[in-house]
Protein backbone atom coordinates (compact mmCIF):
# COMPACT_ATOMS: atom_id res chain seq x y z
CA UNK A 1 0.00 0.00 0.00
CA UNK A 2 1.21 3.32 -1.10
CA UNK A 3 1.78 6.31 1.16
CA UNK A 4 -1.54 8.41 -0.83
CA UNK A 5 -3.33 5.21 -0.17
CA UNK A 6 -2.83 4.85 3.76
CA UNK A 7 -3.57 8.13 3.91
CA UNK A 8 -7.09 7.86 2.38
CA UNK A 9 -7.78 4.87 4.47
CA UNK A 10 -7.48 6.65 7.79
CA UNK A 11 -9.48 10.00 6.67
CA UNK A 12 -12.21 8.69 8.13
CA UNK A 13 -10.74 8.52 11.19
CA UNK A 14 -8.44 11.67 10.95
CA UNK A 15 -10.87 14.17 9.53
CA UNK A 16 -12.96 14.09 12.16
CA UNK A 17 -10.02 14.86 14.54
CA UNK A 18 -9.02 17.72 12.41
CA UNK A 19 -11.95 19.23 12.55
CA UNK A 20 -12.52 18.77 16.33
CA UNK A 21 -9.01 20.27 16.78
CA UNK A 22 -9.10 23.20 14.66
CA UNK A 23 -12.80 24.18 16.13
CA UNK A 24 -11.47 23.42 19.38
CA UNK A 25 -8.72 26.24 18.51
CA UNK A 26 -11.13 28.64 16.69
CA UNK A 27 -13.37 27.95 19.89
CA UNK A 28 -10.25 29.02 22.32
CA UNK A 29 -10.27 32.17 20.32
CA UNK A 30 -14.26 32.39 21.46
CA UNK A 31 -13.30 32.25 24.89
CA UNK A 32 -10.71 34.91 24.77
CA UNK A 33 -13.13 37.06 23.26
CA UNK A 34 -15.16 36.39 26.08
CA UNK A 35 -12.77 37.34 28.75
CA UNK A 36 -11.78 33.88 30.06
CA UNK A 37 -8.82 31.72 30.02
CA UNK A 38 -9.05 28.86 27.07
CA UNK A 39 -7.04 26.08 29.10
CA UNK A 40 -8.91 26.74 32.07
CA UNK A 41 -12.35 26.36 30.34
CA UNK A 42 -11.29 23.28 28.34
CA UNK A 43 -9.68 21.87 31.59
CA UNK A 44 -13.07 22.45 33.58
CA UNK A 45 -14.95 21.17 30.36
CA UNK A 46 -13.14 17.99 29.96
CA UNK A 47 -12.13 17.18 33.41
CA UNK A 48 -15.64 17.45 34.55
CA UNK A 49 -17.09 15.31 31.52
CA UNK A 50 -14.41 12.46 31.32
CA UNK A 51 -12.36 12.53 34.58
CA UNK A 52 -14.66 12.75 36.98
CA UNK A 53 -16.70 10.06 38.32
CA UNK A 54 -20.57 11.30 38.07
CA UNK A 55 -19.55 13.93 34.93
CA UNK A 56 -18.75 10.99 32.83
CA UNK A 57 -21.59 9.02 33.77
CA UNK A 58 -23.35 11.60 32.95
CA UNK A 59 -21.87 11.76 29.38
CA UNK A 60 -22.25 8.76 28.99
CA UNK A 61 -25.84 9.52 29.63
CA UNK A 62 -26.21 12.31 26.54
CA UNK A 63 -24.01 9.89 24.55
CA UNK A 64 -26.49 7.30 24.57
CA UNK A 65 -29.22 8.94 22.27
CA UNK A 66 -27.05 10.58 20.32
CA UNK A 67 -25.43 7.43 19.38
CA UNK A 68 -28.32 5.56 18.70
CA UNK A 69 -29.86 8.37 16.65
CA UNK A 70 -26.40 8.62 14.39
CA UNK A 71 -25.92 5.49 13.51
CA UNK A 72 -29.61 5.87 12.44
CA UNK A 73 -28.97 8.60 9.95
CA UNK A 74 -25.32 7.06 9.07
CA UNK A 75 -27.42 3.85 7.51
CA UNK A 76 -30.07 6.11 5.89
CA UNK A 77 -26.99 8.02 4.39
CA UNK A 78 -25.28 4.60 3.75
CA UNK A 79 -28.32 3.88 0.72
CA UNK A 80 -28.31 7.72 -0.15
CA UNK A 81 -31.01 8.64 1.82
CA UNK A 82 -30.90 11.58 4.51
CA UNK A 83 -32.97 11.10 7.08
CA UNK A 84 -33.94 14.49 8.74
CA UNK A 85 -36.40 13.11 11.13
CA UNK A 86 -34.25 11.67 13.52
CA UNK A 87 -35.59 14.16 16.21
CA UNK A 88 -39.92 13.01 15.29
CA UNK A 89 -38.14 9.14 15.82
CA UNK A 90 -36.82 9.54 18.87
CA UNK A 91 -40.06 11.50 20.50
CA UNK A 92 -42.04 8.48 18.75
CA UNK A 93 -39.86 5.67 19.92
CA UNK A 94 -40.27 7.21 23.83
CA UNK A 95 -43.89 7.27 22.98
CA UNK A 96 -43.90 3.17 22.44
CA UNK A 97 -41.83 2.54 25.22
CA UNK A 98 -43.48 4.79 27.76
CA UNK A 99 -47.16 3.12 26.12
CA UNK A 100 -45.73 -0.10 27.24
CA UNK A 101 -43.98 0.45 30.53
CA UNK A 102 -47.27 2.29 31.73
CA UNK A 103 -49.80 0.01 30.32
CA UNK A 104 -48.50 -3.22 30.55
CA UNK A 105 -48.66 -4.44 34.10
CA UNK A 106 -47.08 -7.85 36.02
CA UNK A 107 -44.27 -8.64 33.62
CA UNK A 108 -40.62 -9.52 35.14
CA UNK A 109 -37.92 -7.34 34.04
CA UNK A 110 -36.29 -9.86 31.92
CA UNK A 111 -39.38 -9.95 29.36
CA UNK A 112 -40.93 -5.98 30.15
CA UNK A 113 -37.33 -4.67 29.20
CA UNK A 114 -36.99 -6.13 25.82
CA UNK A 115 -40.77 -5.24 24.85
CA UNK A 116 -40.91 -2.15 25.66
CA UNK A 117 -37.41 -1.71 23.35
CA UNK A 118 -39.01 -3.54 21.10
CA UNK A 119 -42.06 -1.04 21.20
CA UNK A 120 -39.57 1.87 20.74
CA UNK A 121 -37.80 0.42 18.08
CA UNK A 122 -41.51 -0.04 16.11
CA UNK A 123 -42.44 3.07 16.55
CA UNK A 124 -39.41 4.63 15.28
CA UNK A 125 -39.45 2.48 12.76
CA UNK A 126 -42.64 3.50 11.20
CA UNK A 127 -42.23 6.77 11.27
CA UNK A 128 -39.23 6.25 9.66
CA UNK A 129 -40.58 3.64 6.89
CA UNK A 130 -43.53 6.89 6.19
CA UNK A 131 -40.95 8.99 4.28
CA UNK A 132 -39.32 6.14 3.21
CA UNK A 133 -42.34 4.71 1.63
CA UNK A 134 -43.13 8.37 -0.08
CA UNK A 135 -39.40 8.74 -1.70
CA UNK A 136 -39.50 4.76 -2.93
CA UNK A 137 -43.26 4.76 -4.05
CA UNK A 138 -44.30 8.43 -4.95
CA UNK A 139 -41.01 10.37 -5.27
CA UNK A 140 -41.21 12.53 -2.64
CA UNK A 141 -38.29 13.82 -1.21
CA UNK A 142 -37.56 12.71 2.28
CA UNK A 143 -35.47 15.59 3.72
CA UNK A 144 -39.24 17.43 3.51
CA UNK A 145 -41.24 14.46 4.77
CA UNK A 146 -38.79 13.66 7.75
CA UNK A 147 -38.24 17.32 8.82
CA UNK A 148 -42.26 17.70 8.69
CA UNK A 149 -42.87 14.34 10.32
CA UNK A 150 -40.55 15.73 13.50
CA UNK A 151 -43.31 18.68 14.27
CA UNK A 152 -46.35 15.77 13.79
CA UNK A 153 -44.28 14.01 16.17
CA UNK A 154 -43.53 16.45 19.31
CA UNK A 155 -46.97 18.11 18.77
CA UNK A 156 -48.40 14.55 18.94
CA UNK A 157 -46.46 13.52 22.27
CA UNK A 158 -47.02 17.26 23.52
CA UNK A 159 -50.96 16.61 22.92
CA UNK A 160 -51.12 13.08 24.78
CA UNK A 161 -48.61 14.17 27.67
CA UNK A 162 -50.90 17.03 28.51
CA UNK A 163 -54.46 15.55 27.76
CA UNK A 164 -54.59 11.30 28.28
CA UNK A 165 -51.43 10.34 29.27
CA UNK A 166 -50.77 13.40 31.93
CA UNK A 167 -49.82 12.02 35.49
CA UNK A 168 -52.60 13.05 38.21
CA UNK A 169 -52.38 16.57 39.92
CA UNK A 170 -48.84 16.41 37.57
CA UNK A 171 -48.10 20.58 37.89
CA UNK A 172 -46.11 19.99 34.36
CA UNK A 173 -46.76 18.43 31.11
CA UNK A 174 -45.79 14.66 31.98
CA UNK A 175 -47.03 11.09 32.13
CA UNK A 176 -46.84 8.72 35.54
CA UNK A 177 -43.60 6.77 36.17
CA UNK A 178 -43.42 3.84 34.11
CA UNK A 179 -43.47 0.25 36.06
CA UNK A 180 -39.75 -0.46 37.71
CA UNK A 181 -39.71 -3.87 35.74
CA UNK A 182 -39.69 -1.83 32.55
CA UNK A 183 -36.55 0.64 33.66
CA UNK A 184 -32.87 -0.18 32.78
CA UNK A 185 -30.34 -0.70 35.32
CA UNK A 186 -27.93 1.64 36.16
CA UNK A 187 -24.23 0.59 35.21
CA UNK A 188 -22.31 3.50 37.60
CA UNK A 189 -23.81 3.27 41.09
CA UNK A 190 -24.60 6.78 42.00
CA UNK A 191 -24.37 8.58 38.75
CA UNK A 192 -27.07 8.90 35.63
CA UNK A 193 -25.16 6.05 33.36
CA UNK A 194 -28.02 3.23 32.49
CA UNK A 195 -27.15 0.44 30.30
CA UNK A 196 -28.61 1.88 27.20
CA UNK A 197 -25.05 3.04 26.81
CA UNK A 198 -24.55 -0.68 26.34
CA UNK A 199 -27.32 -1.39 23.99
CA UNK A 200 -26.10 1.36 21.67
CA UNK A 201 -22.53 0.21 21.08
CA UNK A 202 -24.00 -3.14 20.85
CA UNK A 203 -26.25 -1.54 18.10
CA UNK A 204 -22.66 -0.09 16.39
CA UNK A 205 -20.91 -3.50 16.32
CA UNK A 206 -24.16 -4.99 14.85
CA UNK A 207 -24.53 -2.12 12.16
CA UNK A 208 -20.71 -2.40 11.66
CA UNK A 209 -20.78 -6.00 10.43
CA UNK A 210 -24.39 -6.08 8.70
CA UNK A 211 -23.09 -2.97 6.35
CA UNK A 212 -19.38 -4.18 5.82
CA UNK A 213 -19.81 -7.65 6.22
CA UNK A 214 -23.48 -8.71 4.97
CA UNK A 215 -25.05 -9.24 1.38
CA UNK A 216 -27.81 -6.51 2.57
CA UNK A 217 -24.89 -4.20 3.62
CA UNK A 218 -23.37 -4.88 0.04
CA UNK A 219 -27.19 -4.26 -1.10
CA UNK A 220 -27.60 -1.10 0.79
CA UNK A 221 -24.32 0.68 0.22
CA UNK A 222 -24.75 -0.03 -3.89
CA UNK A 223 -28.11 1.06 -3.91
CA UNK A 224 -26.70 4.36 -2.53
CA UNK A 225 -23.52 4.52 -4.96
CA UNK A 226 -25.61 4.20 -7.85
CA UNK A 227 -29.13 3.51 -7.61
CA UNK A 228 -29.55 3.03 -11.35
CA UNK A 229 -26.69 0.71 -11.72
CA UNK A 230 -28.35 -1.53 -8.70
CA UNK A 231 -31.50 -1.97 -9.86
CA UNK A 232 -30.28 -3.30 -12.97
CA UNK A 233 -28.16 -6.14 -10.94
CA UNK A 234 -31.89 -7.14 -9.90
CA UNK A 235 -31.87 -5.39 -6.80
CA UNK A 236 -34.89 -3.89 -5.68
CA UNK A 237 -34.26 -0.05 -4.76
CA UNK A 238 -37.33 0.93 -3.68
CA UNK A 239 -37.01 -1.77 -1.38
CA UNK A 240 -33.92 -0.88 0.13
CA UNK A 241 -34.71 2.62 0.46
CA UNK A 242 -38.12 1.82 2.59
CA UNK A 243 -36.04 -0.78 4.75
CA UNK A 244 -33.06 1.56 5.75
CA UNK A 245 -35.43 4.36 6.75
CA UNK A 246 -37.39 2.21 8.43
CA UNK A 247 -34.05 0.73 10.13
CA UNK A 248 -33.14 4.58 10.73
CA UNK A 249 -36.36 5.52 12.58
CA UNK A 250 -36.04 2.10 14.85
CA UNK A 251 -32.22 3.08 15.63
CA UNK A 252 -33.17 6.90 16.26
CA UNK A 253 -36.61 5.18 18.22
CA UNK A 254 -34.33 3.05 20.48
CA UNK A 255 -32.74 6.55 21.66
CA UNK A 256 -35.98 7.40 23.04
CA UNK A 257 -37.07 4.48 24.56
CA UNK A 258 -33.92 4.74 26.30
CA UNK A 259 -34.40 7.80 27.84
CA UNK A 260 -37.61 6.93 28.84
CA UNK A 261 -36.80 3.42 30.36
CA UNK A 262 -33.09 4.41 31.62
CA UNK A 263 -33.30 8.04 32.45
CA UNK A 264 -36.97 9.77 32.92
CA UNK A 265 -38.87 6.72 34.29
CA UNK A 266 -41.97 8.57 32.53
CA UNK A 267 -42.88 10.20 28.86
CA UNK A 268 -42.08 13.87 29.06
CA UNK A 269 -43.37 17.07 26.79
CA UNK A 270 -39.94 17.72 26.34
CA UNK A 271 -38.41 14.12 25.57
CA UNK A 272 -34.90 15.48 23.26
CA UNK A 273 -33.01 18.60 23.97
CA UNK A 274 -32.28 18.76 19.76
CA UNK A 275 -30.67 14.89 19.60
CA UNK A 276 -32.07 14.28 16.16
CA UNK A 277 -30.04 17.74 15.24
CA UNK A 278 -26.96 16.88 16.38
CA UNK A 279 -26.88 13.24 15.18
CA UNK A 280 -26.91 14.75 11.48
CA UNK A 281 -23.91 16.50 11.90
CA UNK A 282 -22.03 13.34 13.95
CA UNK A 283 -23.14 11.28 11.05
CA UNK A 284 -21.31 13.49 8.42
CA UNK A 285 -18.57 13.44 10.74
CA UNK A 286 -17.72 10.07 10.76
CA UNK A 287 -17.37 10.38 6.53
CA UNK A 288 -19.79 6.92 6.97
CA UNK A 289 -17.61 5.56 9.61
CA UNK A 290 -18.94 3.28 12.66
CA UNK A 291 -16.27 3.70 14.97
CA UNK A 292 -16.10 7.80 14.18
CA UNK A 293 -19.52 7.41 14.89
CA UNK A 294 -19.14 5.83 18.55
CA UNK A 295 -15.57 8.92 18.72
CA UNK A 296 -17.77 11.85 17.85
CA UNK A 297 -20.74 10.81 19.68
CA UNK A 298 -18.70 10.72 22.71
CA UNK A 299 -17.13 14.22 21.81
CA UNK A 300 -20.32 15.87 21.19
CA UNK A 301 -22.01 14.52 24.59
CA UNK A 302 -18.80 15.46 26.51
CA UNK A 303 -19.35 18.99 25.34
CA UNK A 304 -23.16 18.88 26.29
CA UNK A 305 -22.15 17.29 30.05
CA UNK A 306 -19.59 19.65 30.82
CA UNK A 307 -20.89 22.90 29.40
CA UNK A 308 -22.69 24.00 32.63
CA UNK A 309 -19.69 23.42 34.23
CA UNK A 310 -17.39 25.60 32.14
CA UNK A 311 -19.46 28.24 32.37
CA UNK A 312 -19.57 27.94 36.56
CA UNK A 313 -15.73 27.31 36.43
CA UNK A 314 -14.65 29.63 34.05
CA UNK A 315 -17.55 32.22 33.12
CA UNK A 316 -17.66 30.72 29.53
CA UNK A 317 -21.72 30.99 27.84
CA UNK A 318 -22.69 28.28 27.20
CA UNK A 319 -23.45 28.94 23.66
CA UNK A 320 -19.67 28.67 22.99
CA UNK A 321 -19.85 24.62 23.45
CA UNK A 322 -23.03 25.34 20.69
CA UNK A 323 -20.24 27.28 18.73
CA UNK A 324 -17.70 25.06 18.85
CA UNK A 325 -19.90 22.08 17.37
CA UNK A 326 -21.03 23.88 14.56
CA UNK A 327 -17.53 25.09 14.19
CA UNK A 328 -16.76 20.71 14.07
CA UNK A 329 -19.37 20.26 10.87
CA UNK A 330 -18.14 23.60 9.25
CA UNK A 331 -14.55 22.51 8.88
CA UNK A 332 -15.77 19.08 8.11
CA UNK A 333 -17.59 20.75 5.28
CA UNK A 334 -14.89 22.45 4.13
CA UNK A 335 -12.95 19.07 3.82
CA UNK A 336 -14.62 17.09 1.97
CA UNK A 337 -15.38 20.15 -0.70
CA UNK A 338 -11.96 20.23 -1.26
CA UNK A 339 -11.79 16.57 -1.04
CA UNK A 340 -14.51 16.04 -3.72
CA UNK A 341 -13.27 19.44 -6.14
CA UNK A 342 -9.37 17.42 -6.25
CA UNK A 343 -11.38 14.02 -7.23
CA UNK A 344 -13.08 15.94 -10.20
CA UNK A 345 -9.86 17.17 -11.17
CA UNK A 346 -8.11 14.66 -11.25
Amino acid sequence: MTKINRIQSLLPILSPLIAITSALMVGAILIIFAGANPITAYTALFQESLANYFGFGNTLTKMTPLLFTSLGVLVALKAGQFNIGGEGQIYLGALGSALIGLYVQGLPAIIHIPLALCAGFIFGAVWGWIPGYLKAVRGVNEVITTLLLNYIAVNLVSYLVQNPLKAPAAPSPYSPLIAKSAQLPIILPGSLAHAGIILALIAAIILWVLLGRSPLGYQITAVGLNPIAARYAGMSVERTIMLVMALAGGLAGLAGATEVMGLKYRLFEQVSPGYGFDAIAIAFLSRGNIGGVVLTSLFFAALRSGANVMQRSAGVPVTVVYAIQGLTVLFVAISLAVETQRKAEA
